[in-house]
């Protein structure tokens, strides 16, 4: 089998929505689709809704194991919370949440105190269902009160947000930004940035939210799934107006007014890179729990879709992250009222299949082994060493360049770039890492008691003042109020999230007057320390 006539093969039999963007990547990558699978492996796999998809023990998946309950949005919220209280100053971009039902008591005294403080504050609230997607179950509301807690908060939890009431404004509409982020290692880190994405106005002019207003949603909700049954919806095939739009002629048009668009870029690259600092440590738990150290096993690579606003001072805001982003190239039209026929989309066609097809030229897993073939090739050799069969045979046939014929790859770089500038803030993902050692058994995802107690033990952390009986109850403690919180009550134990609360607990009490993030890098490093010593 020579690598260089072999084409890249890739399973597109559960793509579902993501087909047809897939089928012309790999038409322009000169690669073999299999549709309907294929009994030997393939080299990819394209899932279009979960990692679980497929049963699959080798090549790579598009989809990292527990990604979805990642993005949900308690989840986010939670993970971002985290860092949110290591790092006040840097997790700024995401608003204020509150979780329902769990902190409803919570989210009422809050508003209650600033608005004693400060009776001239008339905030506007969002709320969102948790499991929602496409703007389904969104409502605004001015006053706690008016959260509908009628029986549907225990059955369908949400996150209630401070809403943002000056947003940037094109011709008067308010509009989000889509931009595709691939994810393309996990550890190693490496996150990759779409140069375009997408853009999706509104269909009513703005104004700040009103009690007359609240209910406009084609005002307030950028969801494209909303508003393409708006009377004003515009198609277009033109890139810079209509409905949904490229982010990069909105970028045009900023720059024209003077608008230091360098900065808008790396303000929205540093969010994304914060983002997916802060989802990193847990998806390493669903990862080593989903596909074992030194077991055969898929890697795994994703693209994930970023909702972003920019607010009036240009300061960009996290609305949501997919998992699942949409890649369809056509779109919905009205033909009657009520009658839809599916039409061609030229700004979806055109920034989606650049996603798709670069996100494949980059997890192309032959490359490496070509790249080394022609390396091995160019290197002086021994006078009696002849090359093999395969290899003049590779050699006659590869392709010096093959991708010649395509464009320049429409994905950037960020994360190792611009690793020194924000290493500093993945401290959870070393927490997570000890989390992951004394997890002991293999495909867990809560650590037991007896794991929890040699944690401590290895770490050297008890001390006079912190009994091994006192642990135990730091244990039972916060195991209890997290599993009551969580609705997966699958395997009893501490989830990473409790596991992070113990640290920061115990952090606080060991290191008593620095900031928290400095008392808890100082027990990371505590605790490495001690572990490097057990390892020698």
């Amino acid at each position: 089998e020579y690598c260089s006539q072999r084409p890249v093969t890739v399973d597109s039999s559960k793509a579902r929505t993501s087909l047809d963007a897939l089928k012309i990547s790999i038409r322009q990558l000169r690669w073999k689709e299999f549709p309907f699978g294929r009994r030997l492996p393939c080299d990819i796999y394209w899932h279009g809704v979960s990692f679980h998809d497929n049963d699959i023990f080798s090549g790579q998946v598009n989809k990292f194991p527990g990604m979805t309950e990642m993005v949900r949005k308690i989840t986010l919220s939670r993970a971002v919370r985290i860092m949110q209280n290591l790092f006040p100053e840097e997790y700024n971009f995401y608003p204020r949440s509150w979780i329902l039902p769990d902190e409803f008591q919570l989210f009422v005294a809050q508003v209650r105190m600033v608005k004693d403080g400060d009776p001239s504050w008339k905030p506007t609230f969002i709320v969102k269902p948790d499991s929602g997607c496409q703007g389904d179950g969104i409502y605004l509301i001015k006053d706690p009160s008016d959260i509908r807690l009628a029986g549907t908060l225990q059955s369908r939890p949400a996150v209630v947000q401070e809403y943002i009431c000056k947003p940037l404004l094109i011709d008067k509409l308010k509009f989000d930004i889509r931009l595709y982020v691939l994810l393309k290692s996990l550890d190693p880190l490496e996150i990759y940035i779409a140069k375009d994405g997408l853009s999706r106005f509104c269909t009513e002019p703005y104004q700040e939210p009103s009690p007359k207003n609240l209910h406009h949603t084609f005002m307030h909700l950028t969801n494209y799934s909303l508003n393409i049954h708006s009377g004003n919806f515009v198609h277009s095939d033109s890139t810079s107006t209509g409905s949904k739009r490229t982010f990069s002629s909105i970028l045009c048009r900023l720059s024209s007014k003077g608008v230091d668009i360098k900065k808008v870029w790396s303000d929205i690259i540093s969010l994304v890179i914060k983002t997916v600092i802060a989802l990193t440590p847990e998806l390493k738990v669903f990862y080593q729990s989903d596909i074992p150290a030194g077991r055969p096993g898929p890697t795994c690579f994703q693209i994930l879709g970023f909702d972003i606003l920019l607010m009036k001072n240009l300061k960009p805001i996290l609305l949501e992250v997919n998992a699942n982003p949409s890649m369809r190239i056509e779109h919905e039209q009205e033909l009657s009222p009520g009658v839809f026929e599916n039409v061609p989309s030229l700004v979806d066609e055109e920034v989606k299949v650049a996603v798709i097809r670069d996100t494949l030229r980059l997890m192309d897993p032959l490359k490496n082994k070509r790249e080394n073939q022609s390396q091995k090739l160019k290197q002086p050799r021994a006078v009696k060493e002849e090359p093999s069969d395969s290899e003049l045979a590779s050699a006659s046939n590869a392709n010096p360049n093959p991708e010649a014929h395509l464009p320049s790859i429409c994905l950037k770089q960020v994360f190792p770039k611009y690793a020194k500038q924000f290493n500093y803030l993945r401290l959870v993902d070393r927490m997570a890492n000890l989390f992951i050692r004394f997890l002991g058994i293999k495909g867990t995802m809560k650590l037991g008691p007896t794991g929890f107690r040699t944690f401590i033990r290895n770490c050297k952390l008890s001390s006079s003042s912190l009994s091994m009986a006192a642990v135990d109850i730091l244990y039972i403690d916060i195991t209890r109020r997290w599993n009551s919180m969580t609705l997966d009550q699958r395997d009893s134990g501490m989830c990473l999230q409790g596991f992070v609360e113990a640290f920061f607990y115990l952090a606080q009490r060991k290191f008593k007057m620095l900031p928290l993030h400095e008392q808890v890098a100082s027990l990371v490093d505590l605790c490495e320390y001690h572990l490097s010593l057990l390892d020698e």
